[in-house]
């Protein structure tokens, strides 16, 4: 853990990630989000699904939700393509729907970890009641880890 996070224990169990967010990885990423290139998102989960036993980690599999103005503006979730490639290879279900995206902000990607603090604070919720579920969260990038921590409601 770094020191950030000893300091302040995130909200999560823990983390998978794919890659470092490095060429060629993240020319791929931006591949899928900005160009729609939806078979990435397939390739992604593959390999990602080959990495770790998640049907001992996980009941349910969900997507990070992206605001109805981003998601119309790109036709698609990239998150939601890789976490339903996911949840396949994994034989897990998909709960799309469950965490909502409640707050339409700006863009994660060129702000600093107090900037993607603020910016995603309360821009999710949870649908219904999730107690109990064991939860494989589901983005295509992961950063600071502000999405989880500072995002939904406790």
């Amino acid at each position: 853990m770094c020191g950030h996070c000893i300091a302040q224990e995130p909200a999560f169990d823990a983390t998978r990630a794919l890659a470092d967010y490095v060429a060629p990885v993240s020319g791929m990423v931006g591949a899928l989000k900005f160009a729609a290139r939806l078979d990435l998102a397939d390739v992604f989960a593959q390999l990602l699904a080959a990495r770790e036993p998640f049907q001992r980690e996980a009941d349910v599999v969900i997507a990070v939700p992206l605001s109805r103005e981003r998601e119309s503006e790109r036709g698609f979730n990239q998150s939601r393509e890789i976490a339903r490639c996911f949840a396949r290879l994994v034989d897990l279900p998909l709960r799309d729907g469950a965490l909502l995206r409640t707050v339409h902000a700006a863009p994660q990607q060129s702000l600093a970890r107090d900037a993607r603090q603020r910016n995603v604070r309360g821009a999710f919720a949870v649908a219904g009641d999730v107690r109990g579920w064991r939860v494989a969260v589901v983005d295509d990038v992961m950063t600071t880890g502000s999405t989880l921590t500072k995002s939904l409601p406790c």
